[in-house]
């Protein structure tokens, strides 16, 4: 199932050819492997690679008999070879093949997924250290708090990011293992130094202990982190859709020529881009439970955990690839307004300034109770009245008593608050 937000790259690992493409190359280099240990005729060896071959629709048609993909594609492939697929399959399990294949096109998705991160980080990084002086309010609780840069604000995503380029390269080099352990995971059929050799040829490592399957906590910490990387990218969107809205209206998507923001309203320019990102977010964050829930099988195995991932693994890393390059070029072609961030900063009277003033207050010698005191009742009128919070304070006896006009004046330079942005982009410059 591959959804349409994907990627041409992304979307071919996980298409029906590519899947069964893959077991054919395990089946074959199990062959080999026979082979050198003259189990497997060298003569039956050079039919069985000459002639193995498959159709989709062929195994898709013997299926509807089977009811069993991997004997449907068996009985394909063997169609093709003649009397030598005697030996394609021999002392195998059905599980060997699909977790082996699957473990190949996890990984080969965790590369694209790695390199899509990071191309998220480096476009990041190279918006914030444009901005890295460009003054905006910070807000708590959606309420301003104190001034701070928007190249700062996007250092923290940069940052978040490389997180999340490190944790995603991490779970796939913890599910690049296959396994050839048979039926219950004894080896009953088939040595484990033969598991050793195939999987060298494969790229992939041992599982150490297998049931019949591969332990689904690998597949699980996959889709989880592929879960968190998708709710930063929810975090990153809900920042620019809170940054376009009308009355803030500090940045906002690129909007093309000959775009059409409503079928009604002419005038509209909507963040659509940014929702759609938090609205696929939801569905990667929604498998990882399925796969959580993938975890829990019966003894060596039941086949709980085929179905859902059939679903949830082509959906997520599709989805999440899509999502990537999205972000990505949302955040290259982002449009930043610096003269609005000011107007907006300045907007609230002054009172992102207040605790400035109050450890100014403080060095004047007052005591934290009491310039803490004088400020939020200033503060609170300016709130009420609209009146610019140094206006206030400036009238206040209890202020103008301990502080110099010119020293209060200093405690509302918005650059004491960019003072350590050298330091704080050297970090994101490391990225």
């Amino acid at each position: 199932m591959i959804p349409r937000y994907s990627r041409p790259e992304m979307a071919a690992i996980w298409t029906e050819h590519a899947k069964l493409q893959r077991w054919l190359d395990v089946e074959l280099a199990v062959c080999r492997a026979w082979c050198r240990r003259g189990v497997i005729p060298a003569d039956d060896l050079a039919q069985i690679e000459a002639k193995a071959a498959f159709s989709v629709e062929r195994t898709l048609e013997i299926e509807k008999t089977t009811n069993h993909d991997v004997v449907a594609f068996l009985t394909n492939v063997n169609e093709n070879i003649g009397p030598a697929s005697r030996w394609v399959h021999y002392g195998m399990t059905s599980s060997d093949v699909l977790d082996t294949g699957l473990a190949l096109a996890m990984v080969q998705s965790g590369t694209l997924l790695v390199a899509a991160q990071a191309a998220l980080t480096q476009a990041l990084k190279a918006r914030a250290l444009e901005h890295r002086d460009t003054l905006c309010v910070g807000r708590t609780h959606g309420v301003h708090a104190e001034p701070t840069t928007f190249g700062l604000r996007l250092a923290g995503f940069a940052l978040e990011s490389r997180r999340n380029e490190e944790r995603l390269k991490r779970a796939h080099e913890q599910i690049a293992y296959g396994k050839l352990s048979g039926a219950v995971g004894t080896y009953a059929m088939l040595d484990p130094a033969i598991e050793a050799e195939v999987m060298d040829e494969l790229g992939l490592k041992c599982e150490p202990i297998a049931t019949q399957v591969i332990p689904r906590d690998r597949h699980a910490e996959v889709v989880t982190q592929m879960a968190l990387a998708a709710s930063s990218l929810e975090r990153l969107a809900v920042e620019i859709r809170h940054l376009q809205r009308t009355e803030v209206r500090e940045a906002e998507e690129a909007f093309g020529k000959g775009q059409k923001g409503s079928s009604a309203m002419p005038h509209k320019r909507n963040p659509i881009t940014a929702e759609r990102i938090t609205g696929l977010a939801r569905v990667i964050r929604s498998n990882s439970i399925a796969a959580l829930e993938d975890v829990a099988l019966w003894h060596e195995r039941d086949i709980s955990h085929s179905s859902v991932e059939r679903v949830i693994l082509p959906d997520s890393y599709t989805l999440l690839d899509y999502l990537l390059a999205t972000s990505t070029k949302l955040i290259e072609g982002l449009l930043v307004r610096p003269d609005r961030m000011k107007q907006v900063l300045d907007s609230s009277y002054g009172l992102v300034y207040s605790q400035r003033v109050l450890l100014g207050l403080v060095e004047e010698g007052l005591t934290r109770e009491e310039a803490y005191a004088a400020v939020q009742r200033n503060a609170m009128v300016a709130w009420d009245t609209g009146t610019p919070l140094r206006e206030l304070l400036g009238d206040d006896d209890d202020v103008t008593g301990k502080i110099s006009p010119e020293r209060l004046d200093s405690l509302f330079d918005p650059s004491h608050h960019l003072r350590h942005m050298d330091d704080l982009m050297a970090r994101v410059e490391a990225l």
